[in-house]
């Protein structure tokens, strides 16, 4: 290898060293120094990198000169990383030496895994209602052939377990455009009064009937703001529907809109459209938690309530296309705020 070793390995734009033909470590640079340690130059490669499948990679280039890739794992203290790692042989003094560089595959291992979990869960929520409909349809066409009292029993579960996949569905079909627009802001002049108005007014009778009182608190001057009506109904609807449905019967649920002023978190003018309840509250752990693809606090009520567990998931996209911010507080006992900070402009 011509010039100087350590500058060779400076050069690296990823945690690199270099082991020489008597399989020391010769040189590293200073993101493997901060990697791996600041002392590993001058020492034996096997001491410093004890995971067999990279040693066996090195060991191998040192013999026969060919590239190789491996994965190296670690944890950075917060959590697991993944290390994608390339041994390659380069001339050291007249003899092989082995140029080893670590690129960090973290994020891709993870989006991997998200896209995994995310199949499994649509996957796992689909079989639930596919099942009971073929059980369903195997009773009717057999014994309960002829029970006239069994069979309106079963056709009424089978229409909820298919209402409850077209709900699915649906929400499936609402994040993947929500998620394919997420990049493109929206140019429309609206007025989130009007979205906090026509809330409340369609979604009275659902209150009405879970004992829930419906209540605005709205500016009296007229605010404008730049936004994806449609978009910003549906957030406001469903963090409204969520509170209605979770509160309890004798809570009361209140839509709002304070702003514009200016909002340190997004450096700029912005309104805040907030549903407040005065329902049982979250658990603190949960609240983090709360915009996953399927995480729910309670499955067995949101399934009850015929929630899908994409409802916030679809809520957070949204609010990403409009620059927004979502910010949930919560007291367990005493309600929950949902607020969603939307630039103006």
């Amino acid at each position: 290898m011509n010039g100087n070793a350590a500058d060779f390995v400076d050069a690296a734009p990823w945690p690199a060293l270099l082991v020489h033909p008597d399989e020391r470590i010769v040189a590293a640079n200073e993101r493997a120094l901060a990697f791996l340690g600041a002392g590993i130059v001058g020492r034996h490669f096997i001491t410093i990198l004890r995971q067999p499948v990279l040693l066996e990679a090195i060991e191998g280039c040192l013999a026969d000169g060919k590239k190789r890739t491996c994965e190296y794992l670690t944890n950075d203290g917060r959590q697991d990383v993944t290390y994608k790692v390339s041994v390659g042989a380069v001339a050291l003094e007249h003899q092989r030496g082995v140029f080893v560089c670590f690129e960090d595959v973290t994020a891709f291992e993870q989006v991997g895994q998200m896209r995994r979990d995310f199949v499994a869960n649509v996957s796992h929520e689909l079989r639930t209602p596919l099942t009971a409909l073929i059980g369903f349809i195997e009773t009717l066409k057999g014994p309960a052939k002829n029970d006239e009292t069994a069979r309106a029993r079963f056709l009424d579960i089978m229409d909820d377990e298919s209402k409850r996949m077209n709900r699915l569905v649906g929400d499936l079909l609402s994040l993947s455009r929500v998620e394919a627009q997420e990049r493109v802001r929206p140019t429309e002049v609206m007025y989130p009064a009007d979205l906090i108005r026509t809330a409340a007014h369609s979604l009275n009778a659902l209150a009405k009937k879970a004992g829930v009182q419906l209540e605005t608190d709205l500016p009296e001057e007229t605010v404008s703001m730049v936004g994806d009506r449609d978009q910003l109904r549906q957030v406001l609807n469903n963090l409204a529907e969520n509170a209605i449905k979770y509160s309890g019967a004798g809570s009361t649920v209140t839509l709002a809109l304070t702003g514009p002023k200016y909002e340190p978190r997004l450096r700029a003018q912005a309104v805040r459209l907030s549903v407040l309840d005065t329902g049982q509250g979250i658990e603190p752990h949960h609240v983090p938690r709360l915009t996953e693809r399927f995480y729910r606090v309670d499955s067995h009520r949101s399934r009850e309530m015929g929630g899908t567990g994409l409802g916030l998931a679809i809520v957070k996209h949204i609010i990403n296309r409009h620059r927004g911010r979502l910010k949930v507080a919560s007291v367990r006992g005493q309600g929950s705020c949902f607020t969603v900070i939307l630039p103006v402009a």
